[in-house]
């Protein structure tokens, strides 16, 4: 008989073929992808839903992707990431594992996440991106950077830097709310292109709610990526088989998409050559 045990996965994943993470009726999800290869494998019967235990660090919105994103659930021993990725298909990719105890679970023992965003704006004075962290930082109340009613107190660090024409904002808390950190890129863009000042931020941290064209839209999802997740006390053991899957199926989907982009370019330069 084989011993089964609860165990935790990191999942990378290309968000942008997905709705989101969270299982939905009718639509392509990360979460339907590992739960089908969890029934391929016949590590879950058709008759149930999910595994015994099974949670995620964090429910990503479609679009967005992931490096870090932890899964855990019950399993049989001998399911390791590279077994898990013969399943997936490849814009999710399983790459560590860790033995848990029969009682964590990824969302609720998680202390720390952190998301990534990958702003293109040449112009953008990272000094002042700078000076819109500094403001946000610590705690407060997002009630204005998010549409929950819930769980909008939170402790927020940041940091920013630029990466050639790109802004790269990186923020980390224990956990956010829903589109928190795209509107928080909206308001960090809107401070370091000069069109709004720091009394933007006073205002939106305020108590009072500011709502429809004065309020803040989320920022493109397709920039952000969920880059960590901390446990205390938690080790994953990483597989170099899937690692280089990992690594290879990546890498070409950058080589393609930096070649789609070298060829809109070159579009976009000769429309004005032409007479």
């Amino acid at each position: 008989m084989t011993d089964v045990s609860r165990r935790a996965f990191r999942i990378a994943y290309d968000g942008r073929p997905f709705h989101g993470f969270q299982r939905q009726p009718d639509v392509a999800t990360v979460s339907d992808a590992i739960l089908d290869a969890l029934r391929e494998l016949d590590v879950l019967e058709d008759g149930d839903n999910v595994p015994p235990g099974y949670a995620a660090a964090g429910r990503t919105d479609a679009g967005v992707s992931a490096l870090a994103q932890t899964v855990a659930f019950d399993c049989p021993d001998w399911l390791s990431p590279a077994a898990l990725n013969s399943e997936l298909p490849a814009d999710v990719r399983a790459w560590a594992s860790a033995d848990v105890p029969a009682e964590f679970h990824a969302t609720h023992d998680a202390v720390a996440r952190e998301y990534t965003y990958h702003l293109h704006a040449p112009d953008a004075s990272v000094s002042r991106a700078g000076d819109a962290l500094d403001a946000l930082a610590g705690e407060h109340d997002f009630h204005n950077f998010t549409p929950d009613d819930t769980g909008t107190v939170r402790d927020l660090t940041g940091e920013a830097r630029s990466e050639g024409d790109f802004l790269v904002v990186t923020l980390r808390a224990d956990g956010f709310p829903r589109q928190f950190v795209r509107r928080a890129v909206t308001v960090i863009d809107a401070l370091a292109s000069g069109v709004a000042e720091l009394d933007r931020i006073e205002q939106l941290l305020g108590d009072d709610p500011v709502e429809g064209p004065a309020g803040v839209a989320p920022a493109a999802p397709e920039a952000l990526v969920l880059t960590a997740v901390e446990y205390p006390g938690l080790s994953f053991e990483r597989d170099e088989s899937a690692l280089a899957s990992a690594r290879a199926i990546f890498e070409t989907k950058a080589i393609d998409h930096r070649t789609n982009a070298r060829v809109a370019s070159r579009i976009a330069d000769g429309i004005d050559q032409e007479e």
